[in-house]
């Protein structure tokens, strides 16, 4: 009797992690599929099939009496979300996140990047051979003129340095503890090298933000340093959504200004920010109700809140509404206080170099999961943060 139950546990648990494993996988192939030029007509489904497999690890995982409670809360707001805004991404985020306990996520998260590294590998090789994808794209990119640069089967060059600066800040919060000093000069080295036939300032920035950053949060750095560090990365990411609430509240100026040639001093800063942000507040103003500025912003959001736009912060309330996105915030921000209290001075900088990213790009606000590796760091801690005051009581 008693081997048969250890059988029958031993065939649960292997169903319950080759589940979630085989989630990721997808989710992951998703991601990179949507970075090649190939489109895929089974998306949606595959999304679904994610949440069963998610399902299955959720229903043959045991969990406390609190945590089934913070499930459910959140399936609640999850499924108000849906039936309201016609999006099942946090449903599905929900799940996933579920999913994650019991999973050594340090694990995951190296499969992702291993899986991702290979995906994006192919990709490029594929279109340098001229199988499939193009090399290059010509055209006006806003900058005066027309110019070529290079995306290696990406689609757009500032998808190909996306991808370097999403694979770097992995690739540092994984690796960052055991890299020499000359590791994190090959990584500069790299980013650098994918600049010049990319030209994409943005990513550029926010790679050098996450190496300078990671690079003082890891190794045997001073402690003082390590959360030096850590304080700058939590203020780095309180004022990337001040800044992108800043300029949904003030995008009117930009039109202002090109429209009726208003140029009082405060517009004249966002007129000069949206210059440096390649035109991407202007854009805001494009559309026929605005969207993306505050005006378009509700509790929850709209069937018809369906606009792609770069700068992830202001898509996040657009897409998805204030309160969703302001728990979405609320949870990141207890997750670093709960990681500089653990000392994983690393977990803050990745977070950091999201946030900082999602200020001009969008990269980490999609429909793929797979995209967003705070997520993974939310799957990794969040049963525990539920037992935070206990902890810190016992201490």
């Amino acid at each position: 009797m008693k081997e048969w139950l250890k059988e029958k546990q031993g065939l649960l648990f292997k169903i319950a992690y080759y589940s979630f494993y085989t989630a990721v996988i997808i989710e992951v192939m998703m991601v990179i599929i949507d970075k090649s030029a190939y489109t895929n007509p089974i998306e949606g489904r595959l999304f679904q099939l994610t949440f069963l497999l998610c399902l299955i690890k959720v229903c043959l995982t045991k969990y406390s009496k609190r945590e089934y409670v913070a499930i459910i809360l959140f399936c609640v707001l999850g499924a108000v979300s849906y039936f309201i805004t016609e999006r099942n991404e946090i449903i599905r985020l929900v799940m996933f996140v579920a999913a994650c306990k019991g999973i050594d996520m340090k694990k995951c998260m190296t499969l992702v990047f291993r899986l991702t590294l290979i995906g994006c590998l192919v990709i490029i090789l594929l279109s340098v051979t001229g199988i499939y994808g193009v090399v290059s794209l010509t055209q006006d990119y806003g900058r005066g003129g027309v110019e070529t640069r290079y995306t290696l089967g990406m689609g757009h060059p500032n998808a190909l340095q996306c991808m370097v600066w999403a694979l770097t800040t992995l690739g540092l919060y994984l690796y960052g503890n055991r890299m020499k000093w000359y590791h994190y000069l090959g990584v500069v080295v790299l980013s650098l090298v994918t600049f010049s036939i990319s030209y994409s300032r943005t990513s550029l920035l926010v790679t050098a933000f996450a190496i300078v950053m990671t690079f003082l949060s890891s190794g045997r750095k001073p402690e003082f340093i390590k959360k030096t560090a850590a304080w700058a990365g939590v203020g780095a990411f309180l004022c990337s959504i001040g800044i992108s609430v800043s300029i949904a509240i003030n995008a009117y100026r930009v039109h202002d200004f090109v429209w009726h040639a208003l140029c009082d001093p405060t517009t004249m800063k966002f007129v000069h920010l949206n210059d440096f942000l390649n035109g991407r507040i202007r854009i805001l103003t494009e559309t026929e109700n605005w969207a993306g500025t505050i005006g378009s912003w509700s509790l929850f959001s709209k069937p018809e809140n369906v606009h792609f736009f770069d700068m992830g912060w202001i898509r996040l309330f657009y897409w998805y509404g204030i309160i969703p996105a302001c728990i979405f915030i609320t949870i990141i921000f207890i997750m670093m206080i709960y990681c500089y209290q653990k000392k994983d001075y690393p977990a803050i900088a990745l977070i950091a170099a999201f946030a900082t990213y999602s200020i001009i790009e969008a990269h980490a606000v999609s429909e793929y999961l797979a995209r967003n590796y705070v997520f993974f760091l939310i799957g990794m801690y969040w049963h525990q943060m539920l037992y935070w005051g206990k902890e810190v009581g016992k201490q």
